[in-house]
């Protein structure tokens, strides 16, 4: 008979775990906070191997007709613009499908992934539940919901985020402290945008401290727009919060001309602000029946562009550990197993990348050494790695 798993969580690794599940024949619910499930966040990158795994999940097409193949980047002088590394692709590239990383709105994969999963069991997906307890009782875990609901099922899945709820429960781990950074966000229209794109489709300026990095999305429609800087504090609750054009330009005061006419012609009713958040994963992904997947498990800086891609690939492992395993603990053990290398490599790879590109005197050093330059982080396939059992 097929046994229930509670999701709690309806980000990229929360949908991708139950779409994975739900095709090998689980009972699946997902239980989200949010009262509504819409447009949220800009752009991403799915690397080569989570596209191979959401393809091997039924979405390929869905995902390929939604996303942009990942153009050579240039990495340029934050002043001078000058190349550090990479080249300047004014080209549209040549579309190699997944053997080739991919850009997409984060708001276009969450709704083909939803589709998806509502597609196979239309009652899966559940908002406005806030998770207030998990219970073991038996062989099987109870969540507990703000509104006093209750749900049971054979196992839970954790995929509520760096703050995950589950995790402090389990572990009683405090909030993730403030890792120094500050992220500004806003998408821009192209044809606002163009005057300052003339050095190709996909740069990043690197400077003493800051980066800001920009890249096309919506079949280049939009320019997704992201800028990263060191800062000693951030008050503000919440992810998302507003910021003025004033205070953006502030932050980059000095960067070259293209960085100051996109962060000028920036929509100001879409510019936002958020603190960047960080801890080591955690030691033990797993209590039980609770298991720990993505930022729950193993948060991680934005430096290399593999925070969403890390997430989905767990949600493709933890389907195959499960079809091999015994039983469900003997399932998440081997998926912590064959994950946590990977994304304790990740993790530590875009701390350093990070550290590289902010480096204090962009004049002297390149990018020599620098993690993004390693293809081998990139190819990593959650569908073909070896599993313990």
């Amino acid at each position: 008979m097929a046994q229930n798993i509670a999701i709690i969580g309806a980000g990229l690794g929360g949908l991708t775990a139950a779409l994975a599940l739900l095709r090998a024949g689980w009972r699946v619910r997902v239980f989200e906070q949010a009262a509504v499930l819409g447009e949220a966040g800009a752009g991403i990158t799915v690397s080569s191997g989570a596209g191979k795994g959401l393809e091997s999940l039924g979405i390929g097409p869905a995902l390929l007709a939604a996303s942009l193949p990942v153009p050579d980047i240039a990495f340029v002088h934050y002043r001078t613009a000058a190349l550090l590394a990479g080249s300047f692709d004014k080209n549209a590239p040549p579309d190699f499908g997944f053997a080739k990383a991919r850009h997409i709105h984060r708001a276009d994969l969450h709704a083909i992934l939803l589709d998806a999963v509502r597609a196979l069991d239309a009652e899966a997906v559940v908002t406005g539940a806030r998770l207030t307890g998990v219970e073991t009782i038996g062989d099987g875990v109870v969540a507990r919901f703000a509104d006093e609901s209750a749900a049971s099922a054979d196992a839970l899945i954790a995929a509520d985020g760096v703050r995950s709820a589950v995790r402090r429960l389990l572990f009683g781990d405090d909030s993730p402290p403030f890792a120094g950074q500050i992220a500004f966000r806003c998408l821009i229209p192209r044809h606002i945008a163009a005057p300052f794109m003339g050095a190709g489709n996909a740069v990043v300026s690197i400077g003493a401290g800051r980066i800001f990095n920009r890249y096309l999305i919506r079949g280049g429609a939009l320019v997704n727009v992201i800028g990263i800087v060191r800062s000693q504090a951030w008050q503000q609750e919440g992810w998302s919060q507003p910021a003025s054009i004033a205070e953006f330009a502030e932050k980059f005061e000095g960067f070259h001309e293209d960085v100051q006419g996109l962060i000028d012609c920036a929509p100001a009713q879409n510019l936002i602000k958020w603190g960047l958040f960080a801890r080591p994963r955690a030691q033990h992904w797993a209590q039980g029946r609770v298991l720990l997947i993505g930022d729950a498990a193993h948060p991680m800086l934005p430096f290399l562009g593999l925070g969403a891609a890390t997430a989905i690939e767990d949600g493709i492992v933890l389907a195959r550990a499960l079809a091999v395993a015994p039983d469900i603990e003997g399932g998440f053990r081997i998926f912590q197993r064959a994950r946590a290398q990977r994304v304790e490599t990740v993790r530590a790879e875009s701390i350093r990348q990070g550290e590289i590109i902010q480096a204090a005197d962009p004049d002297r050093g390149g990018l020599t050494g620098a993690p993004s330059q390693s293809p081998g982080l990139f190819d990593y396939d959650p569908c073909t790695i070896t599993l313990d059992a």
